[in-house]
């Protein structure tokens, strides 16, 4: 059972909104060893959220692997295990699940509708979180809340309701892209290699491409869709 009261993290959440990132991430990892884990996906938000764990101690992290992702992203997690020594845990979809889901609609139904492309999101990564989340008491995210408007009410501290009231903490939500950039130089952080291509938001290599000059961070993920920019994993149900 999660050790505070949904009450205790709303208090909590509003008193830690003045903390900087290096202690949100301090006070999770003593209040939550052994039941913390960080979710990465290898933007370099969450390599900044690595870094700053790996000051204070061995830290769970999982990634999910979706089947449709850059090789950078493969060569970044080699570099991980190698910089901080951490056997990141990777899980799969249900190979049952996208069998079906490919044979009934095929490899690329993301580009036909947004109903089918939320049903490749959710076999591909919302199910694996679920089951990479089994057990813990909390998890840790890189959110931000300039990310994208679905993000602009992210807390560092709330109770995610989705996966059974465990803790989310989210220490950079009041970052902009500026102070995680400048963090990654000044600390050497490896990041993935996308990034120097034109990416600002890197997801399944399908569905993400270079963002434009001009245009919103988020762009390149789904481009072809309007609105909402979420897989699921985030903001109700990335």
């Amino acid at each position: 059972m999660p050790r505070f009261k949904e009450e205790e993290i709303v208090r909590l959440s509003q008193s830690m909104e003045g903390m900087d990132a290096e202690q949100i991430v301090g006070w999770a990892m003593e209040n939550f060893q052994g039941r913390l884990a960080i979710a990465s996906s290898f933007q370099v938000e969450d390599m900044v959220v690595l870094d700053i764990a790996s000051r204070y101690g061995k830290v769970r992290v999982f990634t999910i692997d979706t089947g449709r992702l850059p090789q950078e992203i493969y060569d970044l997690i080699d570099a991980v295990r190698e910089r901080y020594g951490i056997q990141v845990e990777v899980f799969f979809p249900k190979p049952e699940s996208v069998e079906k889901m490919v044979r009934e609609h095929g490899v690329n139904l993301f580009y036909k509708s947004v109903k089918l492309r939320q049903l490749c999101c959710w076999n591909r990564k919302v199910e694996p979180l679920k089951r990479a989340l089994e057990g813990l008491d909390a998890w840790i995210t890189g959110l931000r809340r300039e990310q994208w408007e679905t993000r602009s009410s992210v807390r560092k501290i709330e109770v995610d309701k989705v996966h059974g009231n465990i803790i989310k903490i989210n220490p950079l939500a009041d970052w902009t892209w500026e102070q995680v950039w400048r963090y990654v130089k000044e600390r050497g952080v490896p990041y993935c290699a996308l990034y120097e291509r034109g990416y600002m938001s890197i997801g399944c290599l399908p569905c993400t491409r270079p963002v434009k000059p001009g245009e919103h961070p988020r762009a390149g993920r789904w481009w072809w869709e309007q609105g909402n920019k979420e897989c699921g994993i985030h903001v109700g149900g990335e």
